[in-house]
Formats: C-alpha cells, sequence, structure tokens
C-alpha cells in the first residue's frame, strides 16, 4: 500500500484501539543555501535584540514577536499585557550564542551571550525563582500568569542558560562565570524540593504519572530544567546534582510507553496523558545526560522513542498533539519550529551518545522541516536572512511572522544538524511517498537531483533501517 496524503493515525497499527556566518554577514557576503559553509544566520536574531539599562545595569532583551512583512517589534498581549521580553526567550538565545561561542570561538557570539545572562541574571529573585517578563517601561511583570515568580518554565530556561554560561565561562571569564554559579546554586534548592515527591506517582486512564517532575507531571518542562542540571554537573561533578539528574530522567522514563511495535511507540508524554511536539525533549535530555553519567537506561529510553516514535513522525509527518488516552483528539497543527529542535538536536545528542550514524541522517531528516521537507512544501528557514516562520497554521497557510522564539529554535536546530555533513546532506530531501507493506513502514526521500534515501521500520521485528541511494532502490524493488 503506497500513501501519499492520508491521516497517519490510520496507518498506526493499534492506534485507533487506544557559525561562519556571523563573519560573512560582517563582510557583507550572504549566507544562503543547504550548501554554503554553514546556515546559520543571526541577523534575524540580532534584529529582535535590543540592548537597554535595566536594574542598574546594561543588558540585552530579545523581542517577543515581530510581524511579517516589515518585523517590526509586537509585544505579548495572549494572557493578558505580558510585557516586551522575557527570560524564556533570553536564556534560549543565550544558549544559542553559547553553543555558537562554544564551536566556532566567534567572541561576539561570546559578548551577545554575556548581555542577554544578564538581564536573565536580574530575573531571578533573591529566593532563587524567576520572573519572567518586562514591560516597555523596563518594570518586571511580576503578577502576569506568564511571568509571576516561580519555579517552573522560566526559571527552567534559567538554570539551563547560567549552567551553560558557568560551563563556558569559567575558562574565559571566572568573576562573570562565578555570578553564574551564584544564580544555578539558588535554583537548585527549588528542583531538590521536587524529589520531596520522589516514587510518588498516580495512574491516570491506565498511564503512570509520576508527581516529582515540575507540576507534578509535566515531563516536558522538565527536560529543559535537566538541560541545565546536565550542563551544571559537566562542569561541577557535585554528587547533589548527580542525584537531580537520575531521579528526573526517572520520572521522564515513567512518561514513557510502548515500543516500536506497540502503541504509543515509545513515545515520551509531556504531562499526564497527552503528548504534544512542541518542547517535548526528553530524547535530547537523556542522551545527553546517558552519556554524561554513562547511564545505559537513560540512553536507551532514548533510543525507544527515536526508533518507535521519531521514525513514524518522519515516515507519516509531524503532528501537534495526541492524547495517549484518546487518539480521536490527535491534532496536526499548528506545526512551530518549537517542535522540529526536540527531535532534530535529539537525535544528534543520540547519536553523540551511541555513535549511530542513523540517528544523524534522521536528524537531517527533522531538520529538513525548516527547508521545505513539510506539509506544505514551504521553505520556514531563510539562511540569507536568518528568519524562520512562526509556523505552519493549518493545511493551507504559513503563519509568515517571525518572532524570537521560532528564530531561536530554528538556528538551535541548524546550529546542531549542520555540524555533521552526515545530516545536514539531508537538510534538501523531501518525503514523497510513504507506506506500509510487509510489515514494514517507510518513507521515501528525495532531493532535486533525484538522489533518495529511505527510511524503514520494520514493525515485526522492530528494527529501524535506513537505506541509502541504491540500497533504498533495491529495498524498494524488493518490497514493492
Amino acid at each position: 500500500m503506497i500513501v501519499e496524503k492520508r491521516n497517519w493515525l490510520e496507518m498506526l497499527p493499534g492506534m485507533k484501539s487506544i557559525f561562519v556566518p556571523l563573519l560573512l554577514l560582517m563582510s557583507g557576503l550572504p549566507v544562503r543555501g543547504v550548501g554554503q559553509e554553514s546556515l546559520v544566520n543571526l541577523q534575524h536574531l540580532q534584529h529582535l535584540t535590543e540592548r537597554i539599562s535595566f536594574a542598574g545595569d546594561s543588558v540585552d532583551i530579545v523581542h517577543v514577536y515581530a510581524n511579517y512583512p516589515n518585523y517590526e517589534w509586537v509585544d505579548a498581549k495572549e494572557s493578558g499585557p505580558e510585557g516586551i521580553a522575557c527570560v524564556d526567550d533570553a536564556g534560549r538565545a543565550a544558549v544559542v550564542y553559547l553553543r555558537h561561542y562554544e564551536l566556532t570561538k566567534n567572541k561576539q557570539s561570546l559578548e551577545r551571550a554575556k548581555a542577554l545572562l544578564k538581564f536573565v541574571l536580574k530575573m531571578q529573585a533573591a529566593d532563587g525563582e524567576f520572573y519572567n517578563f518586562i514591560y516597555a517601561d523596563h518594570s518586571i511583570n511580576k503578577n502576569g500568569t506568564t511571568s509571576y515568580k516561580s519555579f517552573g518554565w522560566w526559571a527552567a530556561r534559567g538554570v539551563w542558560c547560567t549552567a551553560l554560561g558557568y560551563r563556558i565561562f569559567r575558562l574565559v571569564d571566572p568573576r562573570f562565570a562565578l555570578q553564574l554559579k551564584r544564580a544555578v546554586e539558588k535554583a537548585i534548592p527549588h528542583a531538590e524540593k521536587l524529589l520531596y515527591k520522589y516514587g510518588e506517582a498516580r495512574t491516570l486512564h491506565g498511564f503512570k504519572v509520576p508527581k516529582w517532575l515540575l507540576f507534578e507531571s509535566a515531563s516536558d518542562a522538565s527536560t529543559e530544567l535537566l538541560f541545565g542540571l546536565n550542563e551544571y554537573y559537566s562542569a561541577t561533578r557535585q554528587a547533589r546534582v548527580k542525584t537531580l539528574i537520575t531521579k528526573l530522567a526517572e520520572g521522564m522514563m515513567l512518561m514513557q510507553d510502548g515500543d516500536a511495535t506497540k502503541f504509543p511507540y515509545g513515545l515520551h508524554r509531556s504531562w499526564e496523558t497527552i503528548w504534544h511536539m512542541w518542547g517535548n525533549g526528553q530524547t535530547q535530555a537523556l542522551a545527553q545526560a546517558g552519556k554524561l553519567l554513562t547511564n545505559k537506561k537513560m540512553i536507551a529510553s532514548a533510543e525507544r522513542e527515536a526508533q518507535g516514535w521519531y521514525s513514524r513522525l518522519l515516515i507519516l509527518g509531524f503532528k501537534k498533539e495526541i492524547d495517549c488516552a484518546d487518539t480521536s483528539k490527535a491534532m496536526t497543527y499548528e506545526q512551530i519550529a518549537y517542535g522540529v529542535r526536540p527531535v532534530a538536536v535529539g537525535l544528534v545528542r543520540l547519536y553523540e551518545a551511541t555513535g549511530k550514524k542513523e540517528y544523524l541522517k534522521m536528524a537531517g531528516l527533522a531538520c529538513s522541516w525548516f527547508f521545505g521537507n513539510n506539509s506544505l512544501q514551504q521553505q520556514m528557514y531563510d539562511s540569507s536572512t536568518g528568519v524562520c516562520f512562526d509556523g505552519i497554521t493549518d493545511s493551507t497557510k504559513v503563519n509568515k511572522n517571525s518572532g524570537a522564539e521560532s528564530t531561536i529554535e530554528a538556528l538551535h536546530s541548524v546550529l546542531e544538524v549542520g555540524r555533521f555533513p552526515e545530516a545536514k546532506k539531508y537538510l534538501n530531501y523531501r518525503r514523497v511517498r510513504s507506506g506500509t507493506k510487509s510489515n514494514y513502514l517507510y518513507g521515501v526521500f528525495e532531493n532535486s537531483s533525484g538522489n533518495q534515501v529511505t527510511l524503514a521500520l520494520d514493525i515485526k521485528k522492530s528494527k529501524l533501517m535506513v537505506f541509502e541511494e541504491e540500497k533504498s532502490k533495491e529495498f524498494l524493488k524488493r518490497l514493492l
């Protein structure tokens, strides 16, 4: 059976039943197609960035939204008056700049990371929790539902960027690194409080739900906290941080169900019984933690999701959300960059943990979403400008606005995937057909030159395979 366009839930058995670019920019040369030295163009992110005086210091902020076609700054107002900039975006932008510096030694990226981190530091309260937004007058939004002082999403990102910042700045700027270290140390007791409920779980519609993650089941938000703890442990080797990593990872793994042959195919649920693609970075976090701690169980959990679930996303098309307890509520749209990065970078981290190159190839295919391998065959990220559209709204429409989150998540994806020729070569491939036959679930991808790769999952044997060029054609000939 060959399937071109079809609701892919129907194809899942049992589903129904249950760095160089910145230098080029400075020289006036554009950074264009997939074949160029690097696809990372920081120009639009810099357009969204503003240097301000804040809390007695000079810091950088990243404006939340910018609307097509002129991309002028727009305030956030979805949940009442939120503000012009937030820790959520500044923290993630700092991560991108820090990684760009680490990979390219570009000192301007290090300086930009520092200016953003100074903003994040100012947004941490004395007790170690974080506020999120500032208003146009540069005062802190202390009461908004997306900004109040807490230890949740924005605090997790605050820990992530300050911990990574500490790991990198301790080698180049020890005095600033000490400030970042103090910020992480103030936050760690809040993470340790999560473990007061370690081992406690409830059952919801037949699914286990641990109580010691953020918000008592938010595996998604907890991944971004784990990113930070991984970085901090890498730099400090503190035993208490290792304990935090290990026990939070256990909670994430408790949120995993099924395997390559059994629904829900090894995915890690995001919250309670819900899986959503955005921000669901468990494979990325677990692969990184597993490599760091030499923990085979964590790496195996990441592989289980990659083989059983990520393979299906690549073969059958990305989704927004499903309820594992009621698949009739599945949603395909909206699809956004923040959904692609966890898959693409997660597969890179899994390669780094295992050395298995099929994960690099899958990472390239995942990241190709930005370059036209999506339901609308629309290029979402423009490497000549650094603009990434805010998402595919539905089966006919692209949201051409380009705010902070989309820009940052796209840059993070292409920065990490573009490091590896084995992954980068697939960025201009597109899925041309997919189907099921003889116990195989398969997807065929081609580029404009006719080069071909097939991703195939043997559902009976629970085996994932990648066939390139002639081997792909031979496999399809035998199969069809």
